[in-house]
């Protein structure tokens, strides 16, 4: 899934890995994506055009500060056996951003994401979720799929594209 460089929203990966594999994979996206690509730092910035990938065994949680959207990393406890959780990144954004998050739910293990993307829908954002089609392991999509929290459920070939139109509407 690429995006443009001149996406103009920042994108937040939550990926469950050691944390001695999300940096270098940061490092492999960066080289291979249009957008810059870093593993997420506290107390960063959220600029547009950019991907932030939680460090694995830290949450990534967004906050407002000194008038920007800042990252924050935390070591509270796992959610969903996880750190970082899906759910736990969701629930930021929602506080955040209200009815304007999109969420993307990929290939992936057990339910992590399917509470916050109940939350993220109910606050009017939208939720994507991949095919079985495609998925490695089907668990986090089908979990979104089966409480029928997704608007869209698409193979991944068709995501960043569909991602993108979204974008566009939304803010016309």
């Amino acid at each position: 899934m690429l995006f443009r460089s001149d996406l103009p929203v920042p994108v937040f990966i939550v990926q469950h890995m050691p944390a001695q594999y999300t940096r270098p994979l940061a490092e492999r996206l960066n080289q291979a994506c249009p957008l810059e690509v870093l593993e997420a730092v506290d107390g960063m910035a959220a600029e547009p055009g950019s991907a932030y990938i939680a460090p694995g065994g830290k949450h990534l949680r967004l906050e407002r500060r000194m008038g920007k959207v800042r990252l924050k990393l935390t070591e509270d406890p796992p959610e969903n056996g996880c750190r970082p959780a899906a759910d736990y990144l969701f629930r930021s954004a929602a506080e955040i951003w209200a009815g304007r998050v999109m969420a993307v739910v990929l290939t992936g293990m057990g339910r992590d994401g399917m509470l916050g993307c109940r939350q993220i829908r109910e606050q009017g954002g939208y939720v994507f979720a991949q095919h079985a089609d495609g998925c490695i392991v089907y668990g986090m999509p089908k979990a979104v799929i089966d409480e029928k929290l997704a608007h869209s459920v698409l193979t991944l070939d068709k995501l960043a594209p569909a991602v993108v139109q979204r974008i566009r509407r939304s803010r016309n």
